[in-house]
């Protein structure tokens, strides 16, 4: 067999089986707790068959360990991981446990939520295998580089962190323009943590300095806002940025992170919102304030909070499991309504004065389904795989999600191959520009941010190139697993 033929056979061989699993659950779904387990299960059988076994078809120009920021990797981790994973904690406090303990000393009795919530993992299952299909339909197993940098990546590095970081802070002062400061800081923010890590590799001292200091002050500005997301965000780059060099290092430090994010940030982050959004204390008072709650406060405190949190806010299968019984028992499904407002948001309020808030109109659905009401100031924004759904059922699902790789993978491409391959363009464009594609938005919010996150990177690579500090090559270059230039398609 050929390699084109073979490497066709294995992608369409993954493709089939990653269903597996969301068919099994449809055939035993009579009983809602073991379809549940199923396609819980199921979650963790298509990471095991995409990443780690003898059939996955992923990028072949360097080790899977050297590549863990390409989407197959970094955001079916953490798209899929929120989406399917963490509804385990919800499901036991369904079951009458607390902490894998049982509390409630009546026998459980199956009833209506049990059946939504078994059907809305299935759909997340779904949506798990649909966004696998979409990255792996345009992986191309030897990235094509039409570009490259004619300039030191480490120094490049360095400006590139202060220029957008410069250009970011510029265009969050100015309104019409504010949505492109979160690609510019973000890219700041992960060349920082790229050139720390170069560093450490490299035993550059200065470079270890610039990059350390810089990925602390933004990483401790995190700490300022009140938001658990900002500050796991920051875990996130600098783990997956050291993992392909200190693969031990950071497996050892994955359990005791993962205990202080899911166990003590909660109320951390809870303390500091709640001082310093209310204008009781600055954010720097209301940081040293849950610091010390977090170090003396009772284990029982700590746990009250945190077993709401993983129940109610890291995972969101209850606000999914209220739009399955409301869509379409109560209300008829969307179709292509919020389709048309997201395509309607991309529009410049500049060119439309009377746009509508995409805010305003996105929370609708979710005040029509009665999770929250007009004048609360709670933003139970829904993900892809809730507007999904109540756009088309499964298919909806399907559809949207299966989109939602394609597109992923494909701004991947682009990226990498603009900005001469993996480490500029994929590790730093792709990821700190379209960094909410690691976890999803409504589709209004998320059409938004692709279109424009794209004109960001496209302005970018413009200006490398006018620049002439990046330059076409004379033909398509593909990356060998060293990372070198040297076979010309």
């Amino acid at each position: 067999m050929s390699t084109d033929k073979f490497q066709n056979y294995s992608r369409q061989k993954v493709l089939i089986l990653i269903y597996l699993p969301w068919l099994v659950s449809l055939m035993v779904q009579i009983n809602p707790i073991a379809s549940y387990f199923v396609a819980w299960l199921g979650s963790f059988f298509i990471f095991y068959l995409t990443l780690f076994s003898s059939i996955k078809f992923i990028p072949l120009d360097m080790p899977l360990v050297k590549q863990v920021m390409r989407p197959i990797v970094i955001i079916q981790l953490i798209f899929a991981g929120f989406m399917c994973c963490t509804s385990i904690f919800y499901f036991m406090n369904h079951l009458g446990y607390e902490y894998f303990t049982k509390v409630n000393p009546f026998p459980f009795q199956v009833n209506e939520q049990t059946y939504a919530i078994a059907k809305c993992q299935r759909l997340s299952l779904l949506a798990h295998a649909a966004l696998v299909t979409g990255i792996i339909v345009k992986i191309k197993q030897f990235p094509v580089i039409k570009h490259k940098l004619n300039l030191n990546l480490d120094f490049f590095l360095i400006w590139l962190c202060v220029i957008t970081y410069v250009i970011g802070g510029a265009t969050s002062k100015i309104g019409s323009i504010a949505q492109f400061s979160y690609g510019f800081i973000n890219v700041s923010i992960t060349c920082s943590a790229l050139v720390l890590v170069r560093g450490m590799v490299q035993r550059k001292r200065g470079y270890m300095i610039f990059g350390g200091g810089l990925f602390a002050f933004n990483f401790l500005a995190s700490t300022l806002t009140g938001y658990k997301e900002s500050i796991i965000i920051n875990v996130i780059i600098i783990s997956f940025l050291m993992y392909p060099y200190y693969k031990k290092v950071i497996l050892t430090l994955a359990i005791p992170t993962i205990y202080i994010l899911i166990y003590i940030l909660p109320t951390f982050a809870g303390i500091v919102r709640g001082q310093s959004w209310s204008g009781e204390k600055s954010a720097a008072e209301a940081r040293r304030n849950a610091l010390d709650a977090v170090l003396n406060s009772e284990a029982p405190v700590l746990e009250e909070t945190n077993w709401t949190f993983l129940t109610d806010r890291i995972s969101e299968i209850n606000m999914f499991t209220t739009f399955v019984k409301h869509v379409p028992a109560e209300r008829d499904f969307y179709g292509l309504e919020i389709v048309n407002n997201s395509i309607l948001a991309v529009i410049p309020r500049a060119f439309w004065p009377g746009k509508f808030v995409t805010e305003t109109v996105s929370m609708e659905r979710v005040y029509d389904a009665g999770i929250s009401y007009q004048g609360s100031n709670l933003s139970a924004k829904t993900r892809p795989v809730v507007d999904g759904y109540v756009s088309a059922g499964f298919i909806g699902v399907f559809i949207s999600i299966f989109l939602y790789g394609l597109a992923t993978q494909w701004i991947c491409n682009k990226a990498e191959e603009w900005f001469g391959g993996y480490e500029l363009g994929c590790v730093v464009m792709f990821n700190a520009i379209f960094q909410q594609l690691w976890r999803g938005n409504n589709f209004e919010f998320l059409l938004n941010n692709i279109v424009y996150g794209y004109i960001a990177m496209y302005a970018i690579f413009w200006i490398l190139k006018r620049s002439n500090t990046i330059t076409e090559l004379g033909g398509y270059e593909v990356s060998s697993e060293g990372g070198e230039l040297e076979r010309r398609v």
